[in-house]
C-alpha cells in the first residue's frame, strides 16, 4: 500500500504518489518491475521521478489541443510550478489536475532526498531542444559528441536525480559518472528502438556522421519507414550503433557496485532488461520500422526473479 510505503504521510500527498505509481506502471514496464525490487520507502520517490520525466516527455511529443501555451510555454510553466513548489513547500491540499499532482510528489521527493534541483533544470533545457519552431530545437545531431551533450540533460541528469534516492557506499560524486553513463545507455537504447516513431516526428537522434559512414542518410531512413523494410546499409549502421550502446552499458554497469547493496538488484535488473532491447532488435533482423522491440514478459519476470532471489539471500 502506498500509505505504508510513505510511512503514514498525508492523504493528499499519498494520492499524488499513487498517481505517479500508476504512470510508472502503465508507461515504464521495465523500470516499474525493477522498482519492485527496491525497499518500500524508496519506491514512491522513484515513481515520482519517472512520472515527472513522463509528463514532460508527453508535453513535447504529445501536446494536447487545449494546451494553453504550446509545448515551449508548457515547459516554462512546468519549471515555474516546480520552482514555486520547492520554494514554498508542498501544498497542504492536493489539487485536481494531473501535472500538479505529479509536481507535488516530485517536490516532496526532491526535498526528502536532498536532490540537487539543477538536474531538473538541465532535463527541462534538453526537452526544449525537442520542441519544433523554437530557437532551441534540434532535429538532427551530427556527431556522437553532440548527441551526448543533449543526453547529459535528457538522460544523464535522470541518473543523477536517482542517486540520492538509491544511496551509495562511496561519496555521491564518485558514483555520478557511472550513473550518468547508465542514463545515457538507456536513452540511446530508446533512440535505436524508436527510430521509426522519431522519424514520424521529424527527428533523427542517431548521429548523422555515424550513419553516413554506412552510406545512410535521412532520405534512406524515410524510405525504410515508408516501405517498412530495413535496407542492408541501415542494418549495418544499426549494428554499429548497438555496439556503441553496449560500450556505454559496459562503462556504467561497474558503477552499480557503488550503490547501496539493497538497491543493486533493482538497478541490475533495469540494466539487464533495457540492454535486452538491443538483443530483440538484433533478433528481429533490425526491423525497427515496422515493430517496437520489447523484451518478452517471461524474460522480464525471469530476470527480476533471479535478482530478487539474489537480494533475499543477502539479507
Amino acid at each position: 500500500m502506498i500509505e505504508v510505503e510513505l510511512g503514514g504521510r498525508s492523504t493528499e500527498l499519498a494520492a499524488a504518489y499513487r498517481l505517479c505509481r500508476a504512470i510508472a506502471a502503465t508507461h515504464g514496464r521495465t523500470y516499474f518491475l525493477a522498482t519492485r525490487l527496491l525497499s518500500a520507502p524508496r519506491r514512491p520517490a522513484v515513481h515520482a521521478l519517472y512520472a515527472f520525466a513522463r509528463i514532460v516527455d508527453d508535453t513535447v511529443d504529445h501536446p494536447t489541443l487545449d494546451a494553453e501555451h504550446g509545448p515551449a510555454g508548457e515547459l516554462d510553466l512546468v519549471e515555474k510550478q516546480l520552482r514555486v513548489a520547492l520554494e514554498q513547500g508542498v501544498p497542504s491540499a492536493a489539487p485536481a489536475d494531473r501535472r500538479t499532482l505529479v509536481l507535488t510528489a516530485l517536490a516532496d521527493t526532491i526535498q526528502r532526498y536532498d536532490i540537487a534541483p539543477q538536474h531538473f533544470w538541465a532535463f527541462l533545457d534538453s526537452m526544449r531542444m525537442d520542441v519544433p519552431g523554437t530557437a532551441h530545437f534540434r532535429a538532427r545531431y551530427a556527431t556522437m559528441t553532440e548527441l551526448r551533450a543533449y543526453m547529459r540533460g535528457s538522460a544523464a541528469a535522470i541518473g543523477l536525480q536517482l542517486l540520492p534516492v538509491l544511496g551509495t557506499v562511496v561519496p555521491v560524486a564518485e558514483a555520478e559518472p557511472a550513473a550518468a553513463a547508465l542514463g545515457e545507455a538507456f536513452q540511446l537504447t530508446n533512440f535505436l528502438r524508436d527510430t521509426a516513431e522519431d522519424l514520424d516526428r521529424g527527428r533523427i537522434y542517431l548521429p548523422t556522421d555515424e550513419l553516413a559512414a554506412f552510406d545512410v542518410d535521412a532520405d534512406l531512413l524515410t524510405h525504410c519507414r515508408r516501405t517498412g523494410h530495413t535496407e542492408q546499409r541501415v542494418r549495418r549502421a544499426l549494428a554499429h550503433l548497438i555496439a556503441i550502446n553496449r560500450d556505454l552499458y559496459r562503462i556504467a554497469n561497474p558503477g552499480i557496485d557503488l550503490l547501496d547493496p539493497r538497491v543493486r538488484p533493482a538497478i541490475r535488473t533495469a540494466s539487464t532488461l533495457y540492454s535486452g532491447i538491443l538483443d530483440e532488435i538484433e533478433r528481429a533482423d533490425y526491423e525497427v520500422f515496422t515493430r517496437r522491440a520489447v523484451v518478452p514478459r517471461q524474460r522480464r519476470l525471469r530476470v527480476a526473479a533471479a535478482e530478487f532471489t539474489s537480494a533475499a539471500l543477502r539479507i
